[in-house]
């Protein structure tokens, strides 16, 4: 139902090491092969039109079992055409999102001629960046390995509350900084199969054992280590699925951004899922408004509720210069609103562009547009899985809530590293 922002796949201790245990044996895929030089378009500041490419048939994976079907191939190679509305997307509102991107990816060596193309295109003309896109670019359908090419697309902001530096008075609820004890793990660093993943908990004796649940965090607390105080712990755990969003300081007259730090090790679960399976709300009723509306009128099981997500953000405080700026995402850029996505990166490459199939938050107006994958969250899984990031304000907070569609997703692959990809 909603995400938690920049968070590293959750997972527990017992099940990662399995995991390890049985990748540890297995092969891993080569190097991408080195790209072919891709031509700077020369004299004018526009790319130089390619002779067509041929399209790479798509390649499915090899059955894992005797008599079981393949899986669906996780990319089609599809020409420009077949994107719903690619020739009246405004992409001039999508080029600072993928020029964000590219300060990302530019060192890459599959994006790095793009990229550096990029910066001669010119910024306001609509019709040289889709010639742009078009020349260096394959769209690429994305399928799950049922072959479904629909599914969830959900939306999130960056959210404004209210806290002080001390506690006191209606400021009784602490946002976190990343405790002392909470020890982090790459396990990439021992098997590469797990590149990306990470175990987290803490030391007792000479053993790792796994950090503290949200409710044994509630209730034991952890003295010293309060970033700030905030006067509503509803939002404060709205703010831990949104991952990041801002504080106005009362007692200091300012406001800071507060930014995803750390989280406890434990997979996130959606309360409004655990709304639904409990018979409290309908699958239609479970939105952040819905979800809101069910604690006003059960105040006693709001712990309860809370508890059910056992995963639990830490925060770090962050200056904000300019407000008009967004939060930084998985990526390290800020995040555009109504152009950048959470995805999730063991499917589609982070920082890549995205095209975005659905419709408008509990309606059935098309939105059809050029995203930037520069997101991730705990509860972003699967190849078509989308989070849509709106931005700042209650109308961002008001379509946030709200949106829960069904879409299809194409990623933009430079043309060199296409059939590698599909592969």
């Amino acid at each position: 139902m909603f995400s938690t922002r920049r968070s590293v796949p959750a997972r527990s201790l017992g099940g990662l090491i399995s995991i390890a245990t049985l990748l540890a044996a297995c092969t891993t895929a080569p190097p991408n092969p080195a790209p072919k030089p891709v031509p700077s378009p020369q004299p004018k500041p526009q790319p130089t039109p390619q002779p067509p490419v041929k399209m790479p048939p798509p390649v499915a994976p090899v059955p894992s079992a005797p008599g079981q079907l393949p899986p669906a191939p996780l990319f089609t190679p599809v020409a420009f055409d077949a994107l719903p509305g690619w020739q009246q997307d405004d992409l001039r509102q999508a080029w600072p999102a993928f020029m964000a991107s590219c300060r990302a990816l530019g060192k890459k060596v599959d994006w790095k001629a793009p990229c550096d193309t990029a910066r001669s295109v010119d910024a306001g003309d609509g019709a040289a960046i889709r010639q742009y896109f078009e020349t260096y670019f394959v769209p690429n359908m994305v399928r799950a390995a049922d072959g479904a090419d629909t599914g969830l697309i959900t939306g999130y902001y960056e959210p404004m509350l209210h806290g002080a530096r001390k506690r006191g008075g209606a400021y009784q609820t602490p946002l976190y900084k990343v405790p002392d004890d909470l020890i982090t793990v790459d396990l990439g660093s021992v098997y590469p199969t797990l590149k990306g993943m990470r175990l987290r908990g803490r030391l007792v004796g000479k053993t790792v054992v796994p950090y503290g649940t949200r409710a044994e965090i509630e209730r034991a607390r952890l003295p010293g280590k309060e970033l700030v105080w905030v006067d509503d712990p509803v939002e404060a755990f709205f703010l831990e699925v949104q991952g990041s969003g801002r504080v106005q300081l009362d007692d200091a007259d300012e406001t800071v951004r507060i930014a995803y730090a750390d989280q406890n090790g434990h997979p996130y679960k959606a309360i409004g899922r655990w709304l639904v399976e409990q018979g409290e709300l309908t699958a239609a009723e479970a939105s952040a408004q819905g979800i809101k509306a069910w604690i006003v009128a059960h105040p006693e099981r709001r712990q309860e509720l809370f508890n059910a997500n056992p995963s639990y953000i830490f925060f770090r405080e962050e200056r904000l210069p300019d407000p008009s700026v967004g939060p930084k995402g998985a990526l390290g850029v800020p995040l555009t609103p109504s152009r950048s996505v959470a995805i999730d990166p063991s499917f589609l490459p982070l920082g890549a562009p995205i095209f975005l199939a659905t419709t408008e938050p509990a309606g059935e107006a098309p939105v059809q547009r050029l995203m930037m994958g520069q997101d991730t969250g705990g509860a972003i899984r699967g190849a078509v899985r989308a989070d849509f990031f709106f931005g700042f304000g209650g109308q961002a907070a008001e379509n946030a809530g709200r949106m829960k569609q069904r879409g299809q997703l194409w990623v933009l692959l430079p043309r060199p590293a296409t059939v590698q990809a599909a592969r």
